[in-house]
């Protein structure tokens, strides 16, 4: 059995990659009967199959991406794609305007005024995204799925905006658009803030999607998935739709799955539920699910931004166990290097660049580790890059991603990119999760064994001391030392 260890740190901000030859002995020749600090490996036990990572390709990226020199595409292509790159096989795109849109669009201008949709186009994909896209497929080695999400129905077909009952938690603790939010019209229909799809349009919707997906694949786009709604109870500033479980499960049902089923869609793309938050996973699937739908959905998507809810996708997975579950979204709620979502606009600062831009890649490691340990087949990151201030973007504010654009067209990798990938680059698709033990929570810990019976085992020190510890597995022993604000992943062979 041959073992390395591969650790990434970071001085300075700059991201180091260490790697190391591991001893590996066996638990008959050690000093002392071995009992402490130890992690136990059990390759014969497996649970879900690990199918793969990716991220968002939305109309900012292709934006950024568009102003890159070719030298830089190449290399941000091989970055996320390439064979020494993320691996990434996995896309989320955004189905007309959504938050990372540089202006609002929709497919039909005006659906009322053409209720047959002849005016149906995708033309405004093709200046941006479709582009980055097709790059992406002639780099990537590996097999290329593409998922769907729609973030607002035309506005023609929607109520106004509500005054809305939920708030900014939806994003988690502290998290507050109200200042930066405009003057709402809650008398006329939007894109954004919310508002509800009339049911006199449900029919209509679903023939929209179709033939939205119909036209990804006519662009020999691999679109295997689609999910119902994004962030289906949050009325955001952005393009935005609320719907309760049991319209979206009516939409589903009598609209949605009849019309994809009549196009010859259902064998081709998977549609997915929720893809909000995980706290709500279990409540959301339990009423969408039953003996009559359970055919029609082939899995459950899921945000991280109100918590861990770890136990939600355990539920989850053992109440719905042919389902798959998805990571379909994350990302840190600041621009790059920044503490506030509002830091570009307000010149706010705190903490230095490097702290912060450390707790965004352990955030990243320890929410990784806590969804596979509890059921999670595929994980997409948001956005694959953005720019300083978390854009550009149709409306105010900016989040992060894990590489920065910068002005010039150059861009900079920022430490979660190498953190995503201990995972992405290592738990290869079609890896089996396997069973482990650990001492203690001084280090996190996920394992799979890849489809060639190597194993991968990622552990994450988000603590301010090394710790010391012996895995264990079959008899045999690897010393491993994982030095404080790490994470690490162990390949034995």
């Amino acid at each position: 059995m041959n073992a390395k260890q591969i650790t990434t740190y970071a001085i300075g901000g700059k991201a180091i990659v260490e790697e190391r030859i591991l001893s590996v002995t066996t638990e008959a020749d050690e000093p002392k009967h071995l009992e402490s600090n130890v992690i136990n490996l059990y390759p014969d036990l497996t649970f879900q199959e690990i199918e793969g990572f990716g991220g968002a390709l939305t109309d900012t990226v292709g934006y950024l991406y568009s102003k890159m020199n070719e030298t830089d595409k190449k290399q941000f292509l091989e970055d996320h794609f390439g064979k020494d790159g993320q691996h990434y096989r996995f896309i989320r795109m955004h189905m007309d305007s959504c938050d990372y849109s540089l202006e609002e669009y929709q497919a039909v201008a005006d659906p009322i005024a053409d209720p047959e949709l002849t005016t149906f186009s995708i033309e405004r994909d093709r200046t941006y995204m479709i582009p980055l896209l097709k790059d992406a497929m002639a780099m990537t080695v590996e097999p290329f799925s593409v998922l769907l999400s729609p973030w607002s129905p035309p506005k023609q077909w929607k109520t106004p905006p509500a005054r809305p009952k939920n708030d900014a938690s939806v994003y988690g603790a502290g998290f507050d658009l109200s200042a930066f939010t405009p003057e709402i019209d809650y008398d006329t229909p939007s894109r954004c803030h919310g508002g509800s799809l009339k049911k006199e349009y449900y029919r209509s919707w679903a023939l929209y999607l179709a033939k939205y997906v119909q036209a990804y694949l006519d662009e020999g786009i691999p679109v295997t998935m689609m999910t119902l709604q994004n962030e289906t109870i949050a009325a955001t500033n952005w393009d935005s739709c609320v719907w309760s479980a049991k319209e979206q499960k009516a939409f589903l049902k009598n609209h949605l799955y009849p019309v994809f089923k009549e196009a010859g869609l259902t064998d081709t793309v998977g549609l997915y539920i929720w893809d909000h938050n995980k706290e709500r996973v279990v409540e959301f699937a339990r009423e969408m699910i039953d003996d009559e739908t359970a055919g029609m959905i082939e899995g459950i998507a899921f945000h991280w931004y109100s918590g861990d809810h770890f136990e939600s996708l355990d539920m989850a997975r053992t109440l719905f166990p042919d389902k798959k579950l998805m990571g379909s979204e994350c990302c840190a709620l600041h621009p790059p290097g920044k503490t506030s979502p509002f830091a570009a606009l307000s010149g706010m600062n705190g903490p230095s660049i490097a702290e912060v831009e450390y707790e965004d890649a352990a955030a990243y490691g320890h929410d990784i580790i806590g969804d596979l340990n509890n059921g999670m087949n595929r994980w997409i990151d948001w956005n694959l890059c953005v720019d300083k201030n978390g854009g550009p973007r149709h409306v105010s504010s900016g989040f992060g991603a894990p590489v920065c654009a910068n002005e010039d067209g150059t861009y900079r990798i920022l430490l979660t990119y190498h953190y995503i990938g201990h995972f992405s680059r290592f738990l290869l698709p079609g890896a089996k999760r396997i069973g482990h033990s650990r001492c203690d929570d001084k280090a996190e810990v996920t394992a799979a064994k890849n489809p060639d019976g190597s194993l991968a085992v990622v552990l994450l020190n988000r603590g301010q001391a090394d710790v010391s510890c012996a895995i264990r597995m079959d008899g045999q022993i690897i010393r491993i030392t994982l030095p404080s604000k790490t994470i690490s992943t162990i390949c034995i062979a």
